[in-house]
């Protein structure tokens, strides 16, 4: 299905100004985390405990914070869901020490004791997770080994396929969505957790896949276009799979999108790290792959060359 003409867009033309861009958003991102004293971990990564609480009544969540401020350690109240069910989400950090012998569940029975002795109002628990440091730790070790194995497995297979520099280019685009996802978390209030984690190796692959398309192009390019510059097969292989690109990302896009408004909030996460991936991943195949890739290939464009004009009439 072509839902675009011929297009003639010098996407690369706009290159420094797309890169420039990239290291804008991810300098404030990064400069926004290093001044918080890091990401926003889960309770999967950073171990603690969380709870869900649904109260009878409309309760705020300072009233929800005095009653809990004789524990110790940095506590998070927040609205869970929608304001009408009146359930309050609260993280606790590691608050017992953990010594031979201490029962993890002893903090969420803390939390009950304390809100019950407040008569804030009648309420249930819905919810309870609980990780010891130890556990969070590994998560924490092994969501980042899987994250780097996957973008080891991605320069591997594009510069057996391809050449190094496309590989190269491949790799940095993807690390680019990685990095951009994660200051979007950070900068929307998302917390970091294995949700999180598996919708990073989704659009890992998912960027790699459009990139490859784009590549595969490339490769057909330069063997019909001998006299034209890599700068001009690329541009117009660009062009050439545009609507693929738009169709693909498109519908994916409008998928995703009614995960994140109706599959709840244990979804929320997941659906939100893969709408920024979809786009981030779009932008940077057009832009920072094939600028990359371009960057590090040693070719001299040919002055005068036909070779535009030649791959936008085989189109």
């Amino acid at each position: 299905m072509q839902i675009l003409g011929t297009t003639h867009i010098n996407f690369l033309k706009w290159r420094w100004h797309a890169i420039a861009i990239s290291i804008i958003v991810l300098v404030a991102g990064f400069g926004q985390i290093i001044a918080q004293g890091g990401p926003h971990l889960g309770v999967d990564f950073s171990g603690g405990t969380a709870l869900v609480l649904r109260f009878a009544q409309p309760v705020t969540e300072d009233a929800v914070r005095t009653a809990l401020e004789t524990l110790p350690g940095d506590k998070t109240v927040q609205q869970y869901g929608e304001a009408a069910d009146n359930e309050l989400l609260i993280r606790l950090p590691q608050l017992l020490s953990v010594e031979e012998g201490t029962n993890l569940d002893d903090a969420a029975d803390q939390v009950d004791t304390l809100i019950r002795q407040a008569n804030i109002g009648e309420f249930t628990r819905e919810s309870t997770e609980i990780v010891g440091p130890v556990v969070g730790a590994e998560l924490q070790r092994k969501g980042i080994y899987a994250t780097l194995t996957a973008l080891a497995g991605i320069m591997i297979y594009v510069g057996f396929r391809f050449r190094f520099t496309f590989a190269f280019g491949a790799v940095v685009a993807t690390f680019h969505d990685v990095l951009v996802t994660l200051v979007m978390l950070n900068w929307f209030g998302y917390e970091l957790s294995l949700n999180v984690v598996a919708a990073l190796l989704a659009m890992t692959g998912y960027s790699v896949n459009d990139t490859i398309v784009i590549f595969d192009r490339v490769r057909e390019n330069s063997r019909m276009l001998r006299k034209a510059s890599l700068t001009e097969v690329v541009n117009d292989s660009v062009n050439q799979t545009l609507g693929r690109t738009i169709i693909t990302s498109g519908t994916t896009f409008v998928v995703v999108m009614g995960l994140f408004l109706y599959g709840g909030d244990v979804l929320n996460g997941f659906a939100f790290t893969m709408l920024v991936g979809i786009i981030s991943g779009t932008y940077s195949s057009i832009f920072i792959a094939a600028a990359i890739a371009i960057l590090l290939t040693k070719e001299t464009p040919k002055v005068g060359s036909t070779g535009s004009k030649r791959a936008r009439a085989k189109a």
